[in-house]
């Protein structure tokens, strides 16, 4: 059969046709959904290793060249970059474009497993995640006061501006970078703590206990 020669002689089903699909073209596109930020998903993994009251240079010794050893035995490995801070140290490795980010993910974690037994004993478990854009923040704002100092414009950005930035619509989150927060000092007497027969592990013990937060009623 000749569909050419048959669409001649009968126009009007080829031109049916055409406009039913030119419309349904048309609904299709207007119904697409469109992401203005979406979520890419690049094979780039990190693992947080924190032991509380270490130095940098214990978790560089202790941890983060011991976990780093490893990963680089790991197969697609770009660059691995380590930022260290008090008691936590952070790992981020990248791999090549075309590797499958489920896999990478799960390299790095029964890597990390495996050299667990040669890390502290009394460190947490490392945590290992993907790396994704979902939770990166897409307006950072500076703020600066003359009339302020550093703890009063911490509180005020806190009770004031993240309240006010969360009521607009569309805003899913509101985190503030820098500044001060409220926290107690506690000085210890190492004479005192001698003679009393006490460790400052006991204390740290002892302060957890006392500083629970439960329901009132």
């Amino acid at each position: 059969m000749n569909v050419s020669a048959w669409s001649i002689r009968n126009p009007v089903p080829g031109v049916l046709l055409f406009v039913l699909l030119t419309l349904l073209g048309i609904f299709s596109f207007r119904s697409l959904g469109i992401q203005n930020f979406p979520d890419i998903e690049l094979p780039s993994v990190v693992v947080t290793a924190t032991l509380e009251g270490a130095a940098p240079s214990q978790l560089e010794t202790d941890v983060a060249k011991k976990i780093e050893e490893k990963l680089a035995t790991l197969g697609g490995v770009e660059h691995i970059v380590t930022t260290i801070t008090d008691s936590t140290a952070t790992i981020a490795v990248s791999f090549n474009i075309d590797q499958d980010t489920q896999a990478a993910l799960n390299d790095v974690r029964n890597a990390v497993d495996s050299v667990r037994a040669q890390l502290p004993g009394d460190m947490n478990d490392p945590i290992v995640s993907k790396i994704t854009t979902t939770g990166v923040p897409i307006v950072t704002f500076t703020v600066q006061s003359n009339s302020m100092n550093e703890k009063e414009l911490s509180w005020f950005v806190d009770n004031q501006v993240s309240k006010a930035v969360l009521a607009v619509q569309g805003v899913g989150a509101f985190t503030r970078i820098g500044g001060v927060d409220r926290e107690i000092s506690v000085a210890l007497d190492p004479a005192k703590m001698e003679g009393l027969g006490v460790t400052p592990e006991q204390i740290t013990s002892r302060l957890k206990d006392v500083q629970q937060t439960a329901s009132g009623g």
